[in-house]
């Protein structure tokens, strides 16, 4: 019997008589991590994280409790410190918690099959991978004078026991890789990147893009970097890539309708029922991975032991949904949408996006392009900002002027910028590609999480930040 089966056991005979409701979370988290940098080894590392976390709500108050000491005495004192926190903070709680019964608890076991191949493919042959994917980003071009790749992953097995229903048992894997060249010629340096994270086995990195185009478009990135002219600033109309429409989608959508932001008073207050986008605009956030495989955010159980769903939050133009834990969604009377995520044992679960996309349409992408006069083909997506409201601020170093309906020269970085809603309105084109192009890397609101997004094509308007005319 395994540690998680023997952890499971012990949940359901602890939480046979309970007289009020509990979670049981274990979490087993193992990672690696091989990185190579100028033809030396950067990073060699591995981790491991497994305990249990316990909420109990007493009197409609949580109380939580951590622990990693797994014998049957451990978590029996974690479960009388959440008991115990909970009856302190009873007083305090203003609106208490009321967990309706829902029909979307998870029992079983949801094991994904890669688990066993990606832990079984030797890390000799992923280091390999990784130092012979830097050496070629490295003399792919004589104005590339360093490089770096790296390559992580993470194996996540969970049990999540409630006393209403829950019982399940989650084993998934979600690797990752990096390439970054680093370009100069004499008188400029520039850097030019690509990326792509995933859950599944080694093949998920490769949907997309082969090892070679990666190394390519990073290697391209840095090297047409060099000879950029500096882009015209102004309102314009674009075309944002899949990973921009992502990161659209993600930053300053996202964010603004995860219930306890909405709560908190972000711009989606209210506006159930409201036309906030375009009509050709239908954005989702998902469990699963839509369209194609292997989506970073993939998640068939969330961690209050819901099952995940395809949730529509924009259709055809109309916000209808928030993202909701069990709380929020008996707070607005709906059903839990599966977005309730904790990053470790240690950790309470929040509202977290999962996989977010705009949904494809069926306009051809060079039909597209012919249609703009004066604007710019936007992509890969930089760091930047979004708030509440749904302004947004992000970079892009992949930008190509277009010029009366055809691509032109590459330009130096960019800044796009505006009201993400004013945005989505302002579309007027979605193609019928689709991509996930935003698993690698973490999303961040007081703990971290692995998330995914991308969608199709999209044409609109926005303001990009150039030398102005």
């Amino acid at each position: 019997m395994s540690k998680a089966q023997e952890v499971r056991h012990l949940f359901e005979n602890l939480t046979k008589n309970m007289s009020h409701w509990t979670e049981m979370r274990y979490h087993n988290k193992h990672s690696r991590v091989f990185g190579v940098r100028k033809a030396v080894p950067s990073e060699m590392s591995s981790k491991r994280y497994e305990g249990v976390g316990i909420r109990v709500l007493y009197n409609g108050t949580f109380g939580f409790a951590s622990t990693s000491d797994l014998t049957e005495m451990g978590i029996k004192e974690a479960l009388l410190k959440a008991e115990q926190m909970a009856m302190a903070l009873d007083h305090r709680k203003k609106h208490k918690v009321h967990l309706p019964s829902t029909n979307r608890l998870a029992a079983g076991d949801f094991i994904m099959s890669e688990y066993d191949q990606l832990e079984h493919k030797s890390g000799k042959e992923k280091f390999d991978f990784v130092q012979e994917s830097e050496e070629r980003l490295r003399k792919h071009s004589a104005n590339v004078d360093g490089a770096l790749c790296q390559y992580s992953e993470v194996f996540e097995e969970k049990v999540i026991l409630t006393t209403d229903g829950a019982n399940s048992l989650i084993k998934l894997v979600r690797p990752e890789l990096r390439f970054m060249a680093f370009g100069s010629n004499g008188a400029r340096r520039t850097v030019g990147y690509d990326s792509v994270g995933g859950t599944g086995g080694w093949d998920c990195l490769f949907l997309n893009r082969s090892s070679e185009q990666f190394i390519e478009r990073a290697v391209e990135g840095a090297v047409n970097l060099l000879g950029a002219k500096p882009g015209d600033g102004g309102r314009k109309k674009v075309i944002l890539s899949p990973s921009m429409v992502g990161l659209l989608s993600h930053e300053a959508i996202g964010h603004t309708v995860e219930a306890d932001f909405v709560n908190s008073g972000s711009v989606a207050a209210g506006k159930i029922g409201e036309m906030v986008a375009s009509s050709l605009v239908t954005l989702c956030d998902s469990g699963q991975s839509e369209h194609t495989s292997g989506a970073g955010g993939t998640l068939p159980v969330d961690d209050e032991g819901i099952l995940t769903e395809r949730t529509v939050i924009i259709e055809n133009g109309k916000l209808v949904s928030y993202l909701h834990n069990r709380e929020s969604a008996a707070q607005y009377n709906v059903a839990p949408t599966g977005n309730a995520r904790a990053w470790e044992f240690s950790d309470e679960p929040l509202i977290r996006m999962r996989n977010t996309y705009i949904e494809p349409q069926s306009d051809d992408l060079d039909e597209m392009v012919r249609g703009i006069e004066d604007g710019y083909f936007i992509d890969g997506p930089e760091g930047g900002q979004a708030d509440a409201t749904g302004e947004f601020m992000f970079g892009a170093n992949r930008v190509r002027k277009i010029n009366k309906g055809k691509l032109g020269d590459f330009v130096q970085n960019l800044t796009v910028s505006g009201n993400a809603f004013e945005v989505l309105k302002s579309v007027d084109a979605v193609s019928k590609d689709f991509k996930w192009d935003l698993g690698s890397g973490h999303c961040g609101k007081g703990q971290p999480a692995k998330v995914d997004a991308g969608g199709p094509y999209l044409r609109c308007e926005l303001l990009v930040g150039g030398s102005q005319k």
